[in-house]
C-alpha cells in the first residue's frame, strides 16, 4: 500500500484532518474577518502574509472579495441587496448555494469597487493570489498526497468542503435563522451555539452584528470565542494589536441628572441598554401580569404568554400575525402597554443621533420624567439607573 510521507494511525489522520481545517477557520475568523473586513485589529505582516497563503491553498478565496461582499451583507442585511439572506433567498438556498451566492456576488464590480477598499494590493496578490486564486488548492492536493498517500485526498476534499459548509452555509444561513439572540439588533442574527469553537467563535453571529467593528464576538461570561483567544495569545507575542472590542456601560448611583456624558453612554451602549430594559422591566412587568392574570381565560393566558417573547423582539422582524397577537395583548394590559410605549420611546432617542447634544440630553430627561410619572416602579427604578449611566473605556 502507498503512504506519504508521514504514517498516522487511523485516528492520527482524523486529528491531522481537523487541525488543518481549524487552522484555515482560524484564517478566515482573524485575517479575513476581523482583521481585513471590519478593522478591528492589526496584524504583523508575517502573521498577515500567513493567512493569505494558507487562504490561498485552501479555499482558493480572494481578499478583496471576501471583505468586499461581507461588508455588502452587513451594509445591506436582510434586504434583496444582502447577497446571502436566508430571511430574504430561504435558509434552504442558502445553506445548499452558500458558496454559489458568495461567487456570484465575487463577480460584481460594483461591489468590489465600493466594498472592496483597503484589501492587499501589492505584488504577490496581483500576480499570485488574485490571478491564479484556483492553482492554490492544486498545491494543497499535492502536498497532502505527498504528506499521507492516497488518504491525503480525502484530507483535502474535507478541506475544500470546509468552509462552503460552515462559513458560507451555517453562518450565513443558519446564523441568520436560528439560535438565540443577546440583542436585538436590526436584523436576524443569532447566535448558533454560546461556544464558539469549531467555527472559530464566528458562531456567536448576533454579538457580531451588534457590534461589527469589535475584534472579540463573545459578549456575556458564559460564551467563549476562541479567535479571540488566538489574538490575545498573537498580542502577547506582539504579533496582533487590537483596535475595538465591545463598550461597556456602568452606573453611577451618586449621579442623579442627565447630561453629555450619560447621551454618550446610551448612544454607544444603546444595545446593551435595550437588552437591559427588556430584562429587567419588560420581562418582570409581563412577569407581574402573568401571576395577576385570569387562569380560567385560556385564550388571553396563551395570548399573554405569547407577548413576552414579542415585546423583547425587534419590531420590524416581527411578521403581520405576531404585531397583532402582540396589540391585542398589549390592548387588554395597560401596564405591559405602558412599558411597552416607553421602550418604544426609549429606542426612538438615539436615532436622533443626528441631532444636537442638548437635544438628546432633553430627550432623555423626558423619557426619565415620564418613565417615573407613570408610578410603576421597574421603569422608575430603570430610570434612576440611566441617570447614573457612564462609558467605560474599552481601548485594549
Amino acid at each position: 500500500m502507498l503512504e506519504g510521507l508521514i504514517s498516522l494511525p487511523w485516528w492520527g489522520y482524523i486529528v491531522a484532518t481537523l487541525i488543518l481545517t481549524h487552522v484555515t477557520i482560524a484564517s478566515v475568523t482573524i485575517f479575513l474577518h476581523r482583521h481585513q473586513a471590519h478593522r478591528a485589529l492589526d496584524l504583523h505582516p508575517v502573521v498577515s502574509h500567513f493567512f493569505r497563503f494558507w487562504l490561498w491553498l485552501t479555499t482558493g478565496m480572494v481578499t478583496k472579495e471576501w471583505a468586499a461582499i461581507h461588508r455588502k451583507h452587513h451594509a445591506k442585511c436582510e434586504t434583496a441587496e444582502d447577497p446571502h439572506s436566508p430571511q430574504v433567498l430561504g435558509i434552504r438556498k442558502v445553506l445548499r448555494e452558500g458558496s454559489e451566492l458568495y461567487r456570484a456576488e465575487a463577480k460584481n464590480q460594483e461591489t468590489l469597487a465600493k466594498y472592496g477598499h483597503g484589501t492587499p494590493d501589492d505584488w504577490i496578490e496581483r500576480n499570485l493570489y488574485t490571478r491564479h486564486s484556483g492553482k492554490g488548492i492544486v498545491v494543497m492536493l499535492l502536498t497532502n498526497v505527498l504528506l499521507f498517500g492516497p488518504i491525503g485526498i480525502t484530507i483535502w476534499a474535507i478541506q475544500m468542503a470546509w468552509i462552503p459548509i460552515t462559513a458560507a452555509g451555517i453562518i450565513n444561513g443558519i446564523g441568520h435563522y436560528w439560535g438565540y439572540r443577546n440583542y436585538e439588533c436590526a436584523d436576524a442574527s443569532t447566535n448558533i451555539v454560546p461556544w464558539g469553537i469549531l467555527i472559530g467563535g464566528e458562531e456567536l453571529h448576533n454579538n457580531h452584528h451588534t457590534f461589527g467593528s469589535s475584534a472579540k464576538l463573545s459578549s456575556k461570561w458564559w460564551e467563549f470565542d476562541i479567535g479571540w483567544m488566538y489574538i490575545r495569545l498573537l498580542e502577547t507575542f506582539g504579533l496582533a494589536h487590537v483596535k475595538k472590542i465591545p463598550p461597556e456601560l456602568t452606573y453611577d448611583k451618586a449621579k442623579d441628572h442627565i447630561d453629555l456624558e450619560t447621551v454618550r453612554a446610551v448612544i454607544a451602549n444603546r444595545f446593551l441598554l435595550m437588552s437591559q430594559f427588556a430584562r429587567e422591566v419588560l420581562k418582570q412587568v409581563h412577569r407581574e401580569e402573568l401571576r395577576n392574570a385570569d387562569r380560567a381565560d385560556k385564550n388571553q393566558l396563551t395570548l399573554l404568554k405569547r407577548a413576552r417573547r414579542l415585546m423583547v423582539r425587534e419590531p420590524r422582524l416581527l411578521d403581520a400575525a405576531a404585531r397583532s397577537n402582540l396589540q391585542k395583548a398589549l390592548e387588554q394590559h395597560q401596564r405591559l402597554e405602558t412599558v411597552y410605549t416607553m421602550k418604544q420611546k426609549l429606542a426612538d432617542i438615539w436615532q436622533r443621533s443626528a441631532t444636537t447634544q442638548d437635544h438628546l440630553i432633553h430627550a432623555l430627561q423626558d423619557w426619565c420624567r415620564e418613565a417615573e410619572a407613570t408610578g410603576i416602579e421597574r421603569l422608575r427604578v430603570f430610570s434612576a439607573k440611566l441617570r447614573g449611566a457612564r462609558l467605560v473605556s474599552t481601548q485594549p
